[in-house]
């Protein structure tokens, strides 16, 4: 299926793109699963935040219009979305105003090993670390060289993820997971109003532990409370929920929260 520019099929893009020149803009990666998007809603709330944090004015109607007419075409798969500031010419000024360039790629879905989300994964302990820069906490812009740096740090099969942590030692994430963990009967996420992406799922998975009756907490994390946790698992839009079973000499069980979100959100994508 070929990809869209700004709602119409095409490949072409300018090389005045400050999206390439500066990687000035944002990106959602969208499970499409029978011409539909699931977490859609929460999609378009984040790229609304990030194009508001950015000033990059977008017509989300338009937006929302053109994911679901991209989705129905696709049919199964991923669609990838890239919304730039537009043109520009050399210097870092924002141009006034601003052309938004929009940009959607259609890829098929990932197929990740069944025993990713049934046995759990291992964690490799990235060396990179995230820098903290508050403006841009959350978005999924596109400034990614940190997680490109933390991917290259491991070839091996044996780990499926990687853990990042920020300059002071603090757990924030996985390369391009969230991560929670259950300790004393309350689940866990990092504080991300530092660094780190604010997932879609993480956000649905928020959202359902609370409707459980979990309490939750969202806040700063250090690495031997990870080591502490009772159950440790990962979470995006693509693959919903893996449990966390080893990092490095560490192991964890498969426990009956994973277990009860990895089901919830098995349904809710249909996976």
């Amino acid at each position: 299926m070929p990809g869209w520019v700004n709602g119409a099929p095409g490949e072409q893009l300018s090389v005045r793109d400050r999206g390439l020149a500066y990687g000035d803009g944002l990106f959602e990666t969208i499970a499409v699963r029978g011409g539909r998007i699931p977490l859609l809603a929460r999609h378009l709330a984040r790229l609304a935040e990030g194009c508001r944090r950015l000033a990059i004015p977008l017509d989300l109607a338009l937006m929302d219009s053109e994911l679901q007419a991209f989705a129905g075409q696709l049919g199964e798969g991923v669609a990838k979305l890239i919304v730039t500031r537009g043109e520009g010419q050399r210097g870092y000024a924002p141009p006034q105003p601003c052309q938004p360039l929009r940009i959607l790629q259609a890829a098929p879905l990932p197929q990740y090993p069944a025993a990713h989300a049934e046995q759990g994964v291992r964690l490799f302990p990235c060396v990179t670390r995230l820098a903290e820069q508050p403006l841009l906490a959350g978005l999924k812009h596109l400034n990614r060289l940190e997680q490109v740096l933390a991917r290259a740090e491991w070839q091996d099969a044996e780990h499926a993820e990687g853990l990042m942590c920020d300059a002071s030692g603090r757990v924030i994430e996985g390369v391009y997971s969230n991560l929670f963990l259950l300790r004393g009967g309350a689940l866990l996420t990092a504080d991300l109003s530092r660094c780190g992406v604010a997932g879609v799922m993480r956000a649905e998975l928020l959202e359902q532990a609370r409707a459980l009756g979990v309490p939750v907490e969202v806040r700063d994390i250090g690495h031997d409370e990870l080591l502490a946790a009772d159950e440790v698992f990962l979470c995006n839009s693509l693959y919903g929920v893996w449990p966390v079973r080893a990092l490095q000499a560490q192991h964890w069980p498969v426990g009956p929260l994973t277990r009860k979100l990895q089901t919830i959100v098995r349904d809710l994508l249909d996976i």
